[in-house]
């Protein structure tokens, strides 16, 4: 799961019927889930769309079975003017982003990062992290401290424990350091990535 997800192409435009809320993130794909008539998935989530992942866990519980975050959002952000990723958007405008304000953060986030940042249209990316920065209520960390099913937290060791670590896994949430990477650790290390996620995924709950 990723920011830009559930927005459209820079063609088409971002749907005008969606609100761009990660309970509205949340929703689309739990629609997709009960659709295909899938219950108990497994999830692995990176950013962005790991707070989506705890949300959609805590608001549709029957879906979701075992969560494994990758360097996950788990509370509101603080925009912050020429930051990279969302805190850098939110800094801006829509109209500022949509005028230009795009490149920088083109600039600053790297092609790794920006190839799939460009997938979603420009106003999907500044609304969603917009939404981001606002988070929910309760927390994102709030929400996934009260979830029962097993849960893992990947994390970049060059970063250190995240926030919280210890009431984290006083709660049950596996920390799982993953070295030589940074926030994209799939891309970053994938060998340990797919590694970590993958016992992450078999561990008993």
């Amino acid at each position: 799961m990723c920011p830009g997800q559930y927005g459209s192409s820079q063609r088409a435009g971002p749907p005008t019927d969606f609100d761009y809320s990660l309970e509205a993130h949340a929703d689309a794909p739990a629609a997709t889930l009960t659709y295909a008539g899938v219950i108990g998935a497994e999830l692995v989530a990176h950013s962005m769309g790991g707070s989506v992942a705890v949300v959609l866990a805590a608001r549709h519980p029957q879906l979701v079975s075992r969560l494994v975050l990758v360097d996950a959002n788990l509370d509101p952000l603080t925009p912050a003017p020429g930051a990279p990723g969302s805190s850098g958007i939110a800094a801006l405008s829509e109209p500022d982003f949509l005028a230009g304000g795009w490149q920088q953060t083109r600039d600053l986030a790297g092609p790794h990062w920006w190839a799939t940042m460009r997938l979603a249209g420009l106003e999907a990316l500044h609304r969603s992290a917009v939404q981001l920065t606002r988070g929910t209520t309760p927390t994102m960390r709030e929400l996934l401290l009260e979830l029962s099913i097993p849960r893992a937290f990947l994390f970049p060791h060059p970063d250190g424990a995240p926030a919280g670590a210890a009431a984290l896994a006083e709660a049950g949430v596996r920390l799982v350091a993953v070295p030589d990477c940074g926030h994209n650790i799939m891309l970053d290390n994938p060998d340990a990535f797919a590694r970590a996620a993958a016992t992450a995924l078999s561990a008993a709950a």
